[in-house]
């Protein structure tokens, strides 16, 4: 998909000088930088970072077998919760979650306990001789996991762990979902997320078959009838359009694509790279984007949103990170019109700006032009329409393009269980996705020993 960019000039320097521009986004806490950190916390009973945390990570716990000086302790704490733990302390919004929720917030320091630096140094540090967690009795039963995505892995650990038989189903030629493809290389640098994905399967009993997609070569009535539970964590493979024209024009992408490319890239040289370039979209998808491209060589990028500040999805602690790297940020202004040169390829685009009327987000008949060399869409995702074809996948319930589940994440559909981004409702967020595929492997679980404890004769 990136073909749409190779009239680009490529980017300057060579893979070695681009990659140092990819280290950690945070430095590291040293041991005496941990020791005295950890000492800030006042354990609290009935912790609110731990309320505020999606999985329930007994944060408190953690940072004091840090203090005590027992990491690979802390370290099991958190993946007894969170076996993404490692990825989670990198990339999780802690300064809206367990962060914002520390009371270290409520008075004179005014300054959290680095809870997410913190938990990085419990993960990255732990010595484990061999998986922290032993599977349980084998059951005989298998369970098929659709996406091996945070979602998908995260429901295939927790079963394996309860004696289950998993075997993982994943389009791509890797595992990992997000954080192997869709996360700015800046949070998780180098081959982190693969190693993360290692670690995981090393409890055994999970099989990972690549090259397999969901309305392709598999089917859901398939799995269902050969499986004897299914958990769905395809995520939103599919970018939202634009639906302007000039859309396919070369110099236009989604953002996606390009992060995608850029995390896989075996020679960072090699990548085509807008002089000037234009975000569209004011999410975190977008903040990786622009600062990504700044980071190799992009002279000018702007980010462009229809409404304003306030309503960016973006944590203010992005927005930072965009502001630091000099993206520029334009509000108040929705796309109209991609630009083309004579070659018909993209100079720019138009945009009509706009503003609130009584509560609605109307035009105004102002207009702006930007110009860039490139275009990239960071404005969502969907499911797409191959995933749920067969005659089965269409008694799903669902909200728009997302699945609907209860409470345990089941769906409308008996033995067929869905968590992450493809669900409704949802945050889009990696740690919430873990907690779902935790919480689903929990609800089949259940549900499995029940149905064979039923038809137990008495």
């Amino acid at each position: 998909m990136i073909e749409t960019l190779l009239h680009l000039p490529l980017a300057e320097g060579t893979h070695s000088a681009l990659s140092d521009c990819f280290a950690d986004l945070a430095p590291p806490l040293t041991m005496r930088q941990a020791a005295i950190e950890s000492a800030r916390c006042l354990y609290c009973y009935d912790a609110p970072c731990t309320r505020a945390c999606p999985t329930g990570i007994d944060v408190a716990s953690f940072i004091r077998n840090i203090h005590d000086g027992n990491v690979d302790g802390a370290a099991i704490t958190i993946l007894k919760q969170n076996i993404f733990g490692g990825a989670c302390a990198r990339v999780c919004p802690t300064e809206i979650l367990c962060e914002d929720a520390c009371v270290r917030n409520h008075d004179i320091e005014a300054q959290p306990v680095k809870i997410g630096l913190l938990q990085r140094h419990a993960i990255d540090h732990a010595q484990f001789d061999a998986h922290p967690f032993q599977r349980a009795a084998g059951t005989g039963k298998t369970v098929a996991v659709v996406g091996a995505g945070p979602a998908g892995l995260s429901c295939a650990h927790r079963l394996a762990m309860l004696g289950h038989d998993v075997v993982v189903f994943e389009a791509r030629d890797k595992a990992g979902g997000l954080n192997e493809y869709g996360i700015a290389k800046y949070k998780l640098p180098g081959d982190f997320a693969q190693r993360e994905v290692e670690f995981l399967l090393s409890i055994g009993g999970i099989e990972i078959q690549y090259g397999r997609t969901l309305g392709v070569d598999l089917q859901l009535a398939e799995l269902h009838a050969r499986y004897d539970a299914v958990f769905l964590g395809i995520g939103l493979a599919a970018s939202r359009q634009l639906g302007l024209t000039g859309e396919d024009a070369p110099g236009l992408l989604a953002a996606v694509d390009y992060i995608a490319t850029l995390r896989q890239a075996g020679d960072l040289a090699a990548l085509p790279v807008p002089r000037r370039a234009i975000v569209i979209g004011a999410g975190n998808t977008a903040i990786d984007m622009a600062v990504q491209l700044k980071r190799l060589g992009a002279e000018e990028v702007t980010m462009v949103y229809r409404r304003g500040f306030e309503s960016m999805s973006a944590t203010g602690h992005e927005i930072e990170i965009a502001k630091t790297h000099f993206v520029r940020i334009r509000t108040w202004a929705a796309p109209l019109e991609v630009l083309l040169d004579d070659g018909g390829r993209v100079r720019g685009m138009r945009f009509e700006e706009t503003c609130l009327q009584d509560g609605r987000l109307i035009a105004t008949g102002s207009f702006i032009e930007i110009a860039a060399d490139a275009v990239f869409k960071a404005i969502g995702q969907g499911m797409g329409l191959g995933a749920l074809v067969d005659p089965l996948a269409q008694e799903l319930a669902r909200n728009g393009d997302k699945i609907m589940v209860d409470a345990h994440l089941r769906t409308a559909l008996p033995g067929v269980y869905a968590g992450g981004d493809c669900i409704a409702p949802g945050q889009d967020l990696t740690v919430q996705a873990v907690q779902h595929g935790k919480l689903a492997a929990l609800a089949i679980h259940n549900d499995i020993q029940s149905n064979a404890e039923a038809a137990w004769p008495t």
